[in-house]
This record gives C-alpha cells, structure tokens and sequence, in this order.
C-alpha cells in the first residue's frame, strides 16, 4: 500500500517530519529473552483474532441486534462457536488487550490504565510527551510464543501496549506493524508501519478499509506458511468514520451502525481471502471486543456501558471458528473471558510455554466444541488495579461501585477529542451522550451488591441481603484471589 502524507498544514508538516525523524533514527532492541520455546514441526492452525474497538454485546444481529444487520459476522457463528457469557477484564482497553496477549489479570501483568501520548508534557513536536507506560519486558505474550514457535506475525490496527519506543509491537513478537499506536481519538493521530511514521493526520475515513487491505495481502503473502494475525480494528471506537460506500448521511445520527456495517464487511472479506487461499480449514478466527459500547452502540439490554463495570461494560461477544474442528453453530452459554484467548490458541497451535509461566485465563476448547462447564471457579473484573466484581456460576457480586468513572450525561456536551479538521480527521456526525448504550435503571451502584445473572441480566435487583452466603463465598474468592492474585 502507498504511503501517504496529508498536508493540511505547516504545523502539521513540521510535526510529521520531526516525527518521521525520531522514529526513522531509532534502533529498537530486541526484546528481553523469556525462557526458550521449543520450536517444533508446525501442525497447529493459522490464527487469526479480530478484535473490535468498543462493540457492544448487543451491536452484533446474531447477538440479538435488529437496527442493522451483520451477516458475515453471523455466518462466522453459524460456521462456529458462539459463548454468550464472555468477559473483558476491564471496562476499557489497554488492560483488556494485555489481557488477551498475555492470558492474565491486569493486576499481574501490570498494564492497568490506558497508555496516553496526551499527559504530561503535551509536546507532539518531539513527541515526548505523555505517559511513559506499556508493557513490560518480562511479559510473555501470546505474539512472542507464536514466533518462537515458527509463526511469521503481524499486527493490524490499535496496539494501545504503549506508544514509546521499548513498548512498539515490534519488541514484543510481532515481525510487522501496521496502525495507530492507541485511540483513534488521542492526539496526536498518526500511523505508523513497523517503527516510523508514514501519516500524519490519519484519514479516518479509509482507515477499516485500508486495515482489510493490509490483512489481504498478509494472508497472501504467508499462504504457504503458518501465520498470526493480530487485527484489532479501530472502530466503532469514536470518533467513528466509514468510507463513502458505507456512509448513509441521507440518516442522520446512525453513524454507529455504518461503522459496524463496515466492520462487518472487513470480517466477510478475510473469511472470502481465506477461501481463495485454500486456508479456510486450516485456519483458526477468533472475533471479539475489548470492552462494551460508548455513546450510540447496544449493550443488548445489559445494564450499564464502556468504563463501568456493569455487565454493559464488561460482556462482549465472542467468535470462534475453525472449519471441521470447532462444531457449526455451537452455542455456550458458560462464563469464559479475554484471559482464556492465550491459552487456548497456545494449545490448538502446541506451544509448550516455559516452566515458570502461569496464566490466569485457561484452554476453553471444551466448551467451544462441547457442552462441558467452564474452567474457572470465578472470573474477576477490574478498574485500574482495583478488584471490582467476581462472577462464579450465576452470581456477580460488585467488590465495588460499578460507577468507578463519571460520564457525561447532558445532550449538550461536546467531546473535547471530536473531530476538528485538522488533527482529527472523521465526520463531525457523532454519538452524543444521550444516546446511552444500556440499561440505566436498577438498584442504586453501591459496594456489595449481588445479582443473579440467570434470572437478572440486567442487574436490576440486588439480592445480597436474601443470599449472605453467597455474598461470603464470593468474598472469599476475591480475598483469594488478591492474596494470591490467581486461584
């Protein structure tokens, strides 16, 4: 693909180049050594794991949505497996993407807030402003493993692992790098391949087609040989922004949609690419979220939305196929989360990890292709490095309040990272704080609450003060858990 420069002005040119020229003179070194994996004779699937930014568990027609239709999506849970109870570890995205690279609870692998080129200094002309995290060297992550084991890797799309130079994928397992370094809306907006920058500003608009378009060719490329694909795609994280063919400005007010539309047409074409390669048995596509909607998506009735932990913030849909291995249209509808990706795909691929490396998420094959029970005896969920919920079978008991962040609620509020025309380039049509994602009513957000999943999707009715015992057992597991940080 041509690298571009959009030249919307002389400030914008000046802080391309000087960018351009840090990122250009950099020798990144390798990143430091895990414990050795055995390579081995490569009979595992290629993998494939799109992740969506921000998709509501209720945006998705097979999921339940009927505003818009998702029919590539769909046909990828008809020809696979769908879990109605999966979880994000957190209601937002950098420590859930850890998460799913590393297979543990963000209080272990240590990323528990979102890396920002925003804090701090402000300086984009140096770009040494913001915050200096990410992740740490001493994580193994699912892309290191991969590699190891003979896997050629690339990444797609959001990293948001951190935006300096020691945290770039490239450091961390992947041979190739292709995307915006963290939120689409967290100045400044820029792409990058592999180390350098090659755009500044970003066109949002061509920017879902243009990750497919990268996708394509990297499965053509590696037709021949084992591959992971890592495309964790942009949208429909704000600003949102579609290409002219699926833009439907004649309605107002449902950009949301074209942007899952589209999304659902980047899906369609990597399952089209894979077909024509002769790579559609053989290849592993995983299809997730990293937390629930913002403004203008589906929770699915769920309570709550993104940056809380109501379970709108925290379940997402997942997808899994792989052609004569994962049965048809298998639905679970036991608890599992973004922990369990790592060790499932490591041993679908047989990679043997390390002595020493313990994961919190577990291999959920069983009840991808059977009606066996989860794994785990809880599943945790967190804001920043504090503990917020425990889920064990039906129950779900609020360590804290839910409500851990303050939202704009008034029609009137205006996003101070909208698009402006110069360093955000999207459509000035977006969702609006009053186009809540969820449920808002229920029992007041309190520590201690307890909801019945099974009974109470929506967590309307708390019921600790009926079930003290369970609230206790739960309490215990959180202990636990904290004590140990893993059970």
């Amino acid at each position: 693909m041509k690298r571009s420069i959009i030249h919307v002005s002389r400030f914008s040119y000046r802080i391309f180049f000087i960018l351009s020229s840090i990122f250009g003179c950099l020798q990144i070194r390798p990143a430091l050594s895990q414990a050795p994996i055995a390579k081995r004779a490569i009979s595992g699937p290629n993998i494939i794991i799109i992740l969506a930014d921000d998709l509501g568990y209720g945006d998705l027609s097979s999921f339940g949505q009927t505003q818009w239709e998702t029919p590539n999506i769909d046909k990828l849970a008809a020809e696979g497996a769908k879990l109605t109870q999966f979880y994000a570890p957190t209601p937002y995205c950098a420590p859930t993407r850890a998460s799913l690279l590393t297979g543990l609870y963000p209080i272990r692998h240590g990323l528990t807030s979102n890396p920002n080129p925003e804090k701090a200094q402000n300086n984009y002309q140096t770009y040494r402003g913001g915050d200096a995290i990410g992740i740490a060297d001493n994580q193994l992550l699912l892309s290191e493993a991969l590699k190891a084991s003979g896997y050629a890797t690339k990444i797609i799309g959001k990293w948001h692992l951190g935006h300096k130079p020691p945290f770039f994928p490239t450091r961390h397992g992947f041979d190739e790098y292709y995307g915006i370094p963290y939120s689409n809306d967290m100045r400044p907006v820029l792409l990058m391949e592999n180390d350098k920058v090659v755009e500044y500003p970003v066109v949002q608009t061509t920017l879902t087609k243009r990750y497919t378009q990268q996708a394509l060719e990297y499965i053509d490329k590696n037709k021949d040989k084992p591959f992971f694909l890592y495309l964790p795609h942009a949208m429909p994280h704000k600003p949102m922004a579609v290409s002219e063919e699926f833009y439907t400005p004649e309605t107002k007010g449902d950009l949301y949609a074209d942007a899952v539309r589209e999304l659902d047409w980047s899906v369609g074409e990597v399952m089209k690419k894979l077909a024509q390669t002769g790579l559609d048995e053989n290849t592993l596509v995983i299809f997730v979220s990293d937390n629930g909607p913002w403004f203008g998506g589906s929770s699915g009735g769920l309570r709550g939305m993104k940056s809380q932990n109501w379970e709108g913030g925290i379940r997402v849909p997942f997808i899994a196929r792989w052609k004569g291995h994962i049965p048809a249209g298998h639905v679970s509808h036991e608890p599992a989360g973004i922990i369990d990706i790592f060790p499932t795909v490591g041993v679908l691929a047989g990679i043997k990890l390390p002595k020493g490396i313990v994961l919190d998420g577990r291999d959920i094959t069983p009840i991808l292709t059977s009606r066996a029970n989860t794994p785990h005896q809880a599943l945790f969920s967190f804001y920043t490095d504090k503990l917020q919920t425990v889920r064990s079978g039906k129950w779900k008991l609020h360590i804290n309040s839910p409500e851990s962040a303050k939202l704009p609620s008034d029609s009137t509020w205006v996003d101070p990272r909208s698009p402006d025309g110069v360093t955000i380039l999207a459509p000035f049509e977006q969702a609006r704080a009053h186009q809540f994602p969820g449920i808002q009513t229920g029992d007041d957000a309190a520590p201690g609450l307890l909801f019945d999943l099974e009974n109470d999707p929506s967590e309307q009715k708390n019921v600790a003060d009926k079930y003290p015992e369970i609230v206790e057992k739960l309490q215990k597991l959180a202990t636990a858990f904290i004590q140990n940080k893993g059970i």
